[in-house]
């Protein structure tokens, strides 16, 4: 008896020749996963397939699909071998539990020179850094949407830090995206880069500028907030996949709607709001020092903590 032919792509559903699989390539519908959750009926009236020869791909797709299941406890040891990225700040790593996490993407937001940029030198620095020193021993992919990277800056910290300044610079992939287009690209096709670089932090500075520049109106907002979604996924899927930290800075508003209050506002809407792992709000104080508030966070409870930006980088 022959063997069924595994189910891997589109194609290898029943019914589902090369042009219909286009078609839903081109409709989003790219993995059996998307195909599974499909009603059979809509299927057939938007592809043109008989109904019970789309109720049959479904189901087979379906049956190709997997649930991996696990339990809490595994997920809890699984979560005791995560890394943490140490901001150099002692007060600020307890705050975070430790620093910046891996398989998560911690955003901060303020208003400007409020210090998020720097404190994403900082933990890009940091990630060269042996575990024991709180570093990752790994590499940076810096995608600067805003022209912000200054390579003088992380040699400066690098050489605080006790690494070789030119070999720190080396260490960094840096992109400088001037479109939303070129952004989500270097972020969808970045896995061979992760790969061959050992890249263990992604930096995304800013992760909203771009959108706002090139969408604008409320006509605009609902393209903008699908392709912010699919972004900042891929950016979390990454971090899952590689086990690596995403480090986004964000930018603000004022809300009119707060008349009590601090009016400041990130960007970005729900869609940003409920993706990032942790949020973090920095506000200028004087001289140095630099207000540190975290906002949200699945495992830390609120709370602040004061800094300072120093020539050498953020301290205490």
């Amino acid at each position: 008896m022959a063997r069924e032919k595994p189910v891997k792509e589109l194609e290898d559903l029943p019914g589902i020749g090369e042009t219909t699989a286009e078609k839903l390539r081109a409709a989003g519908i790219d993995t059996i996963d998307k195909m599974a959750t499909l009603a059979p009926h809509e299927l057939s009236e938007t592809y043109g397939l008989g109904l019970e020869t789309a109720k049959k791909a479904v189901q087979a797709a379906k049956e190709a699909t997997t649930i991996n299941y696990t339990t809490g406890g595994a997920i809890l040891e699984r979560r005791q071998g995560l890394g943490k990225i140490s901001t150099s700040s002692k007060e600020l790593n307890e705050l975070l539990g430790g620093g910046v996490e891996t398989e998560a993407i911690t955003e901060s937001y303020g208003r400007f020179a409020s210090g998020k940029t720097q404190l994403g030198f900082q933990i890009t620095v940091n990630t060269m850094l042996p575990r024991d020193k709180g570093g990752l021993e790994g590499n940076v992919l810096f995608v600067d949407t805003e022209g912000t990277f200054r390579p003088e800056r992380i040699e400066t910290i690098a050489a605080a830090a006790g690494l070789d300044p030119k070999e720190a610079l080396d260490r960094i992939i840096v992109v400088r995206a001037t479109t939303t287009d070129q952004q989500i690209l270097t972020i969808d096709r970045a896995d061979k880069l992760i790969q061959e670089k050992n890249i263990k932090l992604i930096v995304v500075d800013s992760l909203m500028a771009l959108f706002r520049s090139e969408f604008i109106g409320r006509g605009a907002l609902g393209e903008r907030q699908q392709k912010l979604n699919q972004h900042i996924h891929k950016l979390q899927t990454l971090a899952d996949k590689f086990y690596l930290a995403v480090y986004i800075t964000n930018q603000v508003m004022d809300n009119p709607g707060i008349l009590f209050g601090d009016p400041t506002t990130p960007v970005g809407g729900n869609v940003l709001a409920h993706a990032a792992t942790t949020r973090l709000y920095m506000k200028k104080s004087k001289e140095e020092k630099r207000i540190v508030r975290l906002v949200d966070s699945p495992a830390m409870p609120e709370g602040e903590a004061v800094i300072k930006i120093t020539p050498n980088g953020i301290r205490d």
